[in-house]
């Protein structure tokens, strides 16, 4: 070889579009994909109601400063490889392409647990409203069959008008939390805000092995928010939309889960918070903001928590279906999966096939006879955001290891700090909330189903692995382009070519050697010539 030889199974399809949308449309993406709202009626009444009081909105403000530290490696290297693969590209980077192929089964299998989950949600959310509009029950199957049918016609849009109606959702969510939030401080508990709400004052508590289990919960409530990643290429820049997008996201998500955990403490009084929060359960949010504010104000907000739903599905939906599209691609799935629809560059074969998955799984509960309800809703959700933690863990070393062996222009936070102090932290929640799997759950330790979660999670990584070898076993030419987004495969010889024999002139020259992970032109994106630019910077 006498220069760089590129291989290619067949020419790329035509890519996503580049400058659709900006870092606030990401954030708000990212926002409506963690749903906030569900948080706060599912999860913190429950904390509540264990007498963790003001230990509440202090683990989601140190959540989300451990992952603004995850922020910082992930937006380096998003501005090394923007791509619509997110997690998947990034672990290839840094970890190899079987750990790659693990990061992108993970991702895809946790947040399809977590949209289940969701769908499941959606039929209690809808139940209060069916019953004061309507005075009847709605199945729960109808309920989720006209979410879903939202989601599978918003998802084959253009992902401007798809952001465009999810941040939508979003602002008016985060418009009646701000309302709800105000009016428990303006009128709290005894007449007056005290120090107590906010203020630990035994110091026994933080020994409690609970503190672990509450920072676990406090971390897991953030997942959704690193789907920003999977849209670097259709960011206004590519290469910095996407991270600044993210790092808005976790601070939106911080803002309203602190503050509106502490407004719930303020309203409720903070000596007898966690016996409201027991008697209330899940109405904990609506029934302090009917002893303060007009009916229609309550109904507006039962409103909010079925909108944040479908914004948390229709977000879920776009990110899945980024993910199957990376991987069509590359031709690690089925090609006709990497198509886009010319007029809109949207990726539709994706979004249709993501949307006959869940439209499937939907009517095979249907037809079994399943009756789920919110603690089905929350088996899934814990099961998926657990999948995600590992995911967010793998991209935390693959960063540090990546950024440190290529050279770029990162400084020591972005190259170094951030991968370092994100990867001990998440992997310290991960041990935590794995280890406190049965409270997660809320199920004895011996139940077969906390034992299913972490089985179906090695299951996972076993089977993606599989998927890699017997891919570079039987497709070399695919295996070497994964995490490339579809460019071809280049090689780069790494010592100029001795002069050839007249013998070797006239001979025919032999295929070239399909590179390995660290060969330069597989490895190294400086040596890889794309065939699409990334966009400005």
């Amino acid at each position: 070889m006498n220069g760089p030889v590129e291989i290619s199974e067949e020419d790329p399809s035509p890519g996503l579009a580049a400058g659709r949308v900006g870092a606030a449309s990401i954030a708000f993406l990212g926002l409506a994909a963690a749903a906030p709202i569900v948080t706060l009626v599912t999860v913190v009444p429950a904390v509540l109601a264990d007498g963790a009081g003001p230990l509440v909105p202090w683990s989601f403000a140190a959540a989300g400063l451990l992952l603004l530290f995850f922020c910082g490696a992930q937006s380096a290297m998003i501005r090394r490889c923007p791509s619509a693969g997110a997690a998947y590209a990034q672990v290839v980077k840094g970890l190899g392409r079987p750990a790659g192929m693990a990061a992108a089964w993970l991702a895809i299998a946790g947040y399809h647990a977590i949209q289940f989950g969701l769908y499941a949600l959606a039929g209690v959310a809808a139940a209060p409203l069916a019953q004061s509009f309507l005075g009847r029950g709605v199945p729960w199957w109808a309920v989720a069959a006209a979410c879903w049918a939202v989601v599978a016609l918003c998802g084959t849009m253009r992902i401007e008008v798809a952001a465009g109606v999810i941040g939508l959702f979003a602002v008016a969510q985060v418009a009646v939390l701000a309302g709800i939030g105000a009016a428990n401080v303006l009128q709290p508990f005894g007449g007056r805000v005290t120090a107590e709400s906010i203020r630990i004052t035994d110091w026994t508590v933080l020994d409690r092995p609970a503190i672990g289990l509450l920072l676990a919960v406090a971390v897991l409530a953030f997942a959704g928010f690193e789907s920003t990643a999977g849209y670097a290429e259709e960011g206004f820049q590519p290469r910095r939309s996407a991270g600044l997008g993210g790092c808005l996201a976790v601070l939106l998500i911080a803002l309203l889960l602190g503050g509106l955990s502490w407004s719930m403490l303020v309203a409720a009084g903070p000596d007898r918070t966690a016996v409201v929060a027991e008697v209330r359960g899940a109405d904990l949010l609506f029934d302090l903001a009917a002893d303060r504010l007009a009916p229609w104000a309550v109904t507006l907000g039962r409103f909010m928590l079925l909108a944040g739903v479908v914004a948390a599905l229709l977000a879920l939906h776009q990110v899945i279906t980024r993910y199957l599209f990376a991987l069509g691609r590359e031709r690690v799935l089925p090609a006709v999966l990497g198509n886009v629809r010319r007029r809109t560059a949207a990726p539709r074969a994706a979004s249709v096939t993501q949307s006959l998955i869940a439209g499937s799984t939907l009517a095979g509960a249907y037809l079994a006879g399943a009756e789920p309800g919110p603690r089905t809703a929350r088996w899934l959700i814990v099961g998926g955001v657990l999948s995600i933690l590992l995911v967010l863990l793998l991209v935390a070393v693959a960063a540090l290891l990546h950024l440190n062996r290529i050279p770029g222009p990162e400084r020591a936070w972005g190259r170094f700090v951030a991968p370092v102090l994100s990867t001990v932290s998440l992997g310290v929640v991960a041990v935590l909330a794995f280890r406190d799997l049965p409270a997660l759950l809320d199920m004895p330790a011996g139940y077969p189903l906390v034992r299913a979660i972490p089985g179906c999670l090695l299951g996972c990584v076993l089977l993606a692995v599989g998927h890699a070898l017997l891919l570079r076993a039987l497709r070399p030419v695919r295996y070497a382009g994964i995490g490339l987004a579809g460019a071809a495969v280049v090689i780069t010889p790494s010592s100029p070519p001795t002069p050839p024999t007249p013998a070797a002139a006239h001979a025919e020259p032999g295929a070239p050697r399909i590179p390995r992970q660290r060969d330069p032109g597989a490895h190294r994106p400086e040596r890889v010539t794309t065939r699409r630019s990334p966009g400005p910077e």
